[in-house]
């Protein structure tokens, strides 16, 4: 009986740090940059584009392919480091706590 209370004790804990976490999220931002910076995407913990900066050397017609790439190169990036974050301190919550395989966690 004392294992279940203990369980459930952490899993409160584990609820209110999830609830904080997510808080903390919301703040939370990385910037993609893709062809030596020309373009640099800030991408949320929401996973929203929050700005696009593009060098102005770029706006050339002809040039169009390459800058649509390098906006997907930059945003692709800005996801990877806010995915590597959120993991990084949701493994810190559920430290000691088992987590079902597959179960991705903030809810």
């Amino acid at each position: 009986m004392r294992d279940l209370m203990g369980m459930m004790k952490k899993a409160k804990e584990m609820q209110t740090k999830m609830q904080d976490l997510q808080a903390e999220m919301a703040n939370l931002t990385a910037e993609g940059k893709a062809g030596g910076g020309l373009v640099a995407i800030t991408l949320g913990g929401d996973g929203k584009v929050r700005a696009v900066n593009i060098d102005s050397s770029l706006m050339k017609e002809e040039e169009k392919e390459i800058l649509e790439d390098l906006l997907l190169a930059a945003y692709n990036e800005a996801k990877e480091k806010i995915e590597t974050v959120i993991a990084e301190k949701t493994q810190t919550i559920t430290a000691g706590l088992p987590v079902l395989p597959g179960f991705k966690l903030p809810f």
